[in-house]
C-alpha cells in the first residue's frame, strides 16, 4: 500500500494496511500527531512481516551512505550545533494572518467524498482552502514547513547521531502567527540530551523568505539543489539566496549539506583539501527508495526509513509543530513521553478525539 495522501490521512491509511498484514510505504510526515507515530510505531512491532518505509527519499541516495561513512571513520564527530533551512515560499505566505475563525462553508463539489476525505479529523465545513494542496497550510490537516522538509533535511542527523526526542523546543520567533495556519516564519530550537558518549545537540530551525540563518565563513555559494525532484519544483519552492539544507558544527570541522540525498562538503574549502586523505570510500546504493520498499516485501533487502527508524524524527516535528501553535516554550519528558511544563500542549501530543467511526484506528 503506498500512502501519498494528506498529512492528516497517513495514520488511519497505514493502520489499516498494517492491521491486514499489507506492506505500507507512507510520505512524510509519518504521521500529523506524536501519539499517532506513537501507535504507528506499536503497530509495526505488532506485525513484525509487515514491512513499513516513509517516503524521505534521500534516505537511500548519497547523503545516507555518505553521512554514515564518514562518522564511522571519525570524519564527523562531535557534533554539537546543526542549522536547518528551508526558506523558499510556502503558499499560505499570501494569507492574511488576521483570522480569528475557520474559512466560511462552501458547496461540496460533487466529485468530492468530503466526509471520507477529511477522514478521521473532527468535522470542518468544506472550503476550498483545505484541499488541492492547502491542506498543509493548517494546524488541523497538515504540518508546515517542517513536516513537509524537515525529513529531508534532518533525517541522517537525526539517525546516525541517535539524537532521539528533545528535552526542549523554543520557537524564538514566529511571524504572523495565528491560531489556525502557518507562521510566514519560524526559527525553532531543539535541544538534545548527551547520548552514548556524544555531546549534547542544538538543532536550529530556519524557515520563512525573510528568516535565512547565519552562515559560517568559506560556505560558498547555493546553487540550485538537483537532488529535490522535480515534482517539488512548482511554484512554492522556486529558489531563495539559500537553497534548502543544513549546516552541521562538529567539534573540529563544519559540513555544509543540501536537501533530500544531497551530500556533505567540508568548508571552508580549504579545509576540505586538508582532509582529502582520510575521508572513507562511500559506498553506492543498491536500490532507490522505493525500489528498497519493494525489495524489502521481496525478503531481499531491509528498508532503511523503517516506521521505528522515522517514527522518533516525526515525533520531534510534531512537538516543533506544538511549540509554533501556542508559541511556548515546551520541555519534554523523554521517558514518559510527556510536556512537563504546559497541560494544554501536552494534550496535543494525542490531539482532538478522532471522529464517531474511526475510533477503532486508535486501539491496538
Amino acid at each position: 500500500v503506498s500512502v501519498a495522501v494528506p498529512d492528516h490521512s497517513h495514520f488511519p491509511i497505514a493502520m489499516t494496511a498494517m492491521s491486514l498484514g499489507k506492506h505500507v510505504y507512507v510520505e512524510k510526515p509519518m504521521a500529523r500527531t506524536f501519539y499517532e507515530a506513537e501507535l504507528m510505531m506499536q503497530a509495526a512491532r505488532k506485525h513484525p512481516n509487515v514491512v513499513t518505509q516513509v517516503g524521505n527519499q534521500g534516505h537511500s541516495e548519497g547523503n545516507y551512505f555518505q553521512f554514515k561513512a564518514w562518522l564511522d571513520a571519525g570524519i564527523i564527530k562531535d557534533v554539537t550545533a546543526v542549522t536547518a533551512h528551508m526558506n523558499n515560499p510556502r503558499r499560505w505566505h499570501e494569507w492574511d494572518p488576521n483570522i480569528y475563525k475557520y474559512p466560511e462553508k462552501q458547496a461540496i463539489p460533487s466529485t468530492l467524498d468530503w466526509m471520507t476525505w477529511m477522514s478521521a479529523v473532527p468535522y470542518h465545513e468544506y472550503n476550498e482552502k483545505y484541499h488541492l494542496g492547502e491542506w498543509r497550510c493548517w494546524y488541523d490537516f497538515g504540518m508546515g514547513t517542517l513536516g513537509d522538509w524537515g525529513a529531508h533535511i534532518l533525517d541522517t542527523v537525526h539517525e546516525f547521531l541517535e539524537l532521539g526526542l528533545p528535552y526542549e523546543i523554543n520557537p524564538l520567533k514566529l511571524t504572523e502567527h495565528n491560531d489556525y495556519f502557518y507562521p510566514y516564519s519560524s526559527t525553532i530550537l531543539f535541544r538534545f540530551p548527551q547520548r552514548n558518549g556524544m555531546p549534547p545537540v542544538d538543532i536550529t530551525w530556519y524557515d520563512g523568505t525573510d528568516n535565512q540563518p547565519p552562515i559560517p565563513a568559506g560556505y560558498g555559494t547555493s546553487e540550485r539543489d538537483p537532488n529535490i525532484p522535480a515534482t517539488n519544483m512548482a511554484n512554492e519552492t522556486k529558489s531563495t539566496a539559500l537553497n534548502p539544507g543544513k549546516i552541521i558544527y562538529a567539534k573540529d570541522l563544519i559540513f555544509k549539506g543540501g536537501s533530500h540525498g544531497s551530500t556533505l562538503s567540508i568548508i571552508p574549502g580549504e579545509k576540505s583539501k586538508e582532509i582529502a586523505s582520510k575521508l572513507p570510500e562511500v559506498p553506492q546504493s543498491s536500490s532507490n527508495h522505493f525500489a528498497n520498499f519493494l525489495l524489502s516485501c521481496s525478503g531481499v533487502e531491509k528498508t532503511r526509513s523503517p516506521f521505528e527508524i522515522h517514527g522518533p524524527l516525526s515525533q520531534v516535528f510534531s512537538l516543533g509543530v506544538i511549540a509554533q501553535r501556542l508559541n511556548t516554550k515546551l520541555y519534554f519528558d523523554s521517558r514518559t513521553k510527556q510536556i512537563t511544563n504546559n497541560e494544554f500542549a501536552n494534550a496535543l501530543l494525542v490531539g482532538t478525539p478522532p471522529r464517531k467511526g474511526w475510533e477503532d484506528l486508535y486501539k491496538l
